[in-house]
């Protein structure tokens, strides 16, 4: 499958069987976030893996995870992050962005479906796992299988996204 058919396959999935991952797929989905690109290398990012009932029946009252059986908490180190010189904008959270999309491309890839997590308390979320205070809580990735008949189609973005028109301007849009 090429990366463009792959990217179109993937969707939001909200309905999760109670299934569990086979460790391979985990460890897939893990390499995936390893060898995604952050600003100067520096990878600020470390990931929380919840696989059990008890650490995900703890997640429960603060993030809505569908039923999921693996939640991948992805946090930043900004200690380590790249700043940018003309700004002093910190890139951690869009270095958490690129390792979440590579993993959830790769759950994709491996027949399994997920739900990008934004909606959370991170506050919340670290006390609740003891998350030391210099990481932030950036966003969670829920993952496992879709329940049937609950995958929408590869085709659906030509009736969803706007229109590559409104993606795309050059210069002269501006003058």
């Amino acid at each position: 499958m090429d990366f463009l058919e792959l990217a179109k396959k993937r969707y939001s999935t909200r309905q999760f069987q109670s299934k569990p991952v086979e460790k391979q797929k985990i460890e897939a989905i893990i390499n995936a976030a390893h060898v995604a690109p952050t600003a100067a290398n520096l990878q600020p990012q470390k990931l929380l893996m919840l696989d059990d009932s008890g650490q995900l029946s703890k997640l429960a009252p603060f993030a809505n995870f569908y039923n999921a059986p693996v939640v991948m908490i992805v946090l930043a180190d900004t200690s380590c992050s790249w700043k940018r010189h003309y700004d002093k904008k910190y890139f951690a959270d869009i270095d958490c962005a690129i390792v979440t999309d590579h993993m959830m491309l790769e759950a994709t890839s491996l027949g399994l479906g997920s739900v990008w997590i934004g909606n959370f308390s991170p506050e919340d979320v670290k006390k609740a796992f003891s998350i030391p205070q210099d990481l932030d809580v950036v966003t969670m990735l829920a993952i496992g299988y879709a329940e049937e008949n609950t995958a929408l189609s590869p085709q659906r973005h030509n009736q969803t996204r706007k229109p590559i028109s409104e993606l795309i301007y050059n210069t002269e849009d501006f003058l």
